[in-house]
């Protein structure tokens, strides 16, 4: 091999080093951006068996159902306007028209992967009503700020989906028998969606938003399930999170007239 020959080949390797090294950066960098994300903000399948089911079967609604003038989008609290929630459910929203698309365990990430798979735009919703975010605080999966940042995520795409809807965000319930700490986090956690709403709705309507429907309203109706004292009754939360066939009827009660 000439020397010329050995300065082309050596300039050559250098370069596909160059190159490859590169790639292989922005991969790193792609990473490390994914991972900067907190867990509520990257859309995610449930893996747990017993959930894979009702999350196929939400997706199916929501591709298959027609015309839904309101929908509840959230967790096992949504889900189970199917059990204890039944009666209140046929009495005051059933007549509505109401979809439920709640599954159990949800947290954010499971929500936003679920609206990636299944939009809900073809629904035709003038009303959605998101109860989403209390198992991202107790599965320890996120911190208070996180959580924020995946309900507002969440809201965020519904609105998206939903141009002609006024998404109903629901504060978060609060939990635990008395007061604690995960409590804390939900107040703090409510009382920033509330600025929050009231800032995304000014920016949506200078965007130039078409329907006349307030894009986003959100709504302190677990505030009732509390005891002037701050315990929760187990007539209306057995196990302090979870709401009795009474409870779900204060529930329905509050939102009649709201979904008008």
């Amino acid at each position: 091999m000439t020397s010329h020959h050995a300065l082309a080949l050596a300039a050559l390797t250098v370069a596909i080093a160059l190159v490859l090294g590169g790639a292989g950066l922005a991969r790193q960098q792609d990473a490390g951006a994914a991972a900067a994300q907190p867990s509520s903000l990257v859309p995610a399948a449930r893996t747990d068996e017993w959930a894979i089911k009702r999350e196929a079967e939400c997706i199916r609604r929501a591709q298959e159902s027609g015309k839904a003038p309101v929908v509840f989008v959230g967790d096992s609290i949504t889900q189970s306007w199917e059990d204890p929630g039944k009666a209140a459910w046929a009495k005051h929203l059933a007549p509505r028209g109401a979809l439920n698309l709640g599954n159990s365990g949800d947290r954010t990430e499971n929500v936003l992967w679920r609206l990636e798979k299944a939009p809900l735009t073809r629904l035709g919703a003038e009303h959605v009503v998101l109860l989403i975010g209390t198992n991202n605080l107790g599965h320890g999966t996120s911190n208070a700020a996180e959580t924020l940042a995946g309900v507002q995520a969440v809201a965020t795409r519904l609105v998206a989906q939903c141009p002609d809807a006024t998404v109903h965000i629901l504060e978060i319930f609060p939990r635990g028998e008395r007061f604690n700490a995960m409590r804390g986090d939900i107040c703090q956690i409510n009382q920033a969606m509330r600025r929050w709403v009231v800032e995304e709705n000014a920016r949506i309507t200078a965007a130039g938003r078409k329907s006349a429907r307030t894009p986003l309203a959100i709504h302190a109706i677990g505030d009732a399930f509390l005891n002037a004292d701050g315990s929760i009754s187990k007539e209306i939360m057995p196990d302090a999170l979870h709401l009795t066939p009474r409870g779900y009827e204060m529930w329905a009660e509050a939102l009649a007239p709201l979904l008008r």
